[in-house]
């Protein structure tokens, strides 16, 4: 039993939390009584849960690699053909590069993920395999979901199919899909499969749609479609939807109800160089937006950090959110949104919920997103990382 003294949940006054088996089981006013040498001394920081990395493509990262300037072409399959090359000619394991990006992700403070794994004749399981071997390894300090992701065509490569059964048979959590019109040219036949056999094994689906303007948009209706025929209401998510940034809200409205009405959710990394859905109208209709990094430091851009306080900062600084409310709205689309998305049954910092949250050094939600400060990252209420450092590293 471990009290947690003198903190303030999402900047409100002062409380301490008593945290007993990896939970929070009470709270009370903070109190003036000498710490205890059980006690954590919160030192009237701010406390938030754990943020959520909701999309990101941990088998893909050059992380800790020597410097690889991008080479790829200027369309969407010119970038995955690059990044088949430069992986090909790459002999750093999986397993290392991506726990080391999975430790810089945790040491700042992203303690629930969603994983997108490639999937493709060429290597067939390999990539699964070593994702789950590394979720293992790592799954006392983390949350990590899997999603079987074909990158180079469903229906268009043969034997991708049968690739995507044989994950699911290994237990990978979701069923993903890619652009059902631009990189299979059928939709009918990919989100059929999709969806068929996510149904047939319970399971999720995360469906990455870069398909712009009209073409998008059909693309998002036909998914509520299958969405609510097969009783996946809560259990979807689309990601990127560029299109929804593109066109009039007049169009759009109609559609995000849906959604929301579905309980679909969409993921954003909040990108610079192309649409991005409009967060504020979108959480207004009740859509629950979320975000993730994407590829961090891989074939497709050597940006990223994995620090999804940055992501939240991202999202605030493309669409001009500086009120303290809005900057509130971003962190939420780097953590409760994420949580609901991911299907988490208990987050948060309230009675009951797991006791894995941050402390840092501000007074708001706004000042954490605006300086994205240092931080300590607890598990089940006890210290893992602080300075940017996990304290336990199994590399």
């Amino acid at each position: 039993m471990t009290w947690l003294r003198n903190v303030r949940p999402y900047g409100a006054p002062a409380e301490d939390l008593l945290i007993e088996n990896g939970l929070f089981k009470d709270r009370r006013p903070a109190s003036a009584a000498p710490l205890a040498a059980t006690d954590i001394d919160g030192q009237h920081q701010l406390l938030t849960p754990a943020l959520v990395e909701s999309h990101v493509h941990l088998d893909k990262t050059l992380w800790g690699q020597p410097w690889r300037p991008n080479s790829a072409g200027p369309t969407l399959k010119d970038y995955i053909a690059n990044e088949r090359n430069v992986l090909r000619e790459v002999e750093t394991p999986i397993a290392q590069r991506a726990g080391a990006l999975l430790e810089n992700c945790i040491a700042r403070g992203s303690l629930t993920l969603r994983c997108h794994v490639d999937i493709d004749p060429e290597f067939g399981l390999r990539h699964v395999e070593a994702l789950q071997q590394l979720r293992e390894r790592y799954r006392d300090l983390i949350d990590l979901q899997l999603v079987v992701f074909p990158q180079t065509g469903l229906i268009s490569r043969p034997g991708t199919a049968e690739l995507m059964r044989d994950a699911m048979a290994l237990g990978v959590e979701n069923v993903g899909g890619l652009d059902p019109c631009g990189i299979d040219n059928d939709p009918i036949a990919q989100l059929d499969f999709v969806f068929k056999l996510a149904s047939e094994f319970q399971r999720g689906v995360d469906i990455h749609l870069h398909d712009k303007g009209e073409l998008g948009l059909w693309q998002i209706k036909l998914i509520a479609d299958y969405t609510e025929r097969f009783g996946l209401q809560g259990r979807v998510m689309i990601s990127h939807a560029y299109c929804l940034g593109m066109l009039p809200w007049s169009q759009v409205q109609p559609v995000a109800e849906r959604l929301a009405a579905l309980r679909i959710s969409l993921m954003s990394s909040a990108p610079a160089d192309c649409a991005v859905p409009p967060y504020l109208a979108l959480r207004a209709a009740g859509v629950n937006v979320c975000l993730g990094s994407d590829g961090i430091r891989d074939a497709w851009s050597p940006m990223g950090n994995g620090d999804m306080l940055e992501r939240a900062m991202l999202l605030a600084f493309r669409f001009d959110l500086n009120k303290d409310e809005e900057l509130a709205a971003a962190f939420d689309a780097a953590s409760v949104n994420g949580a609901r998305a991911l299907g988490c049954e208990a987050y948060g910092v309230d009675i009951g919920c797991p006791a894995d949250f941050l402390l840092m050094p501000v007074q708001t939600l706004g000042e954490a997103v605006v300086s994205r400060p240092l931080r300590e990252v607890y598990r089940g209420g006890r210290l893992i990382a602080t300075a940017g450092r996990l304290l336990d590293s199994r590399l």
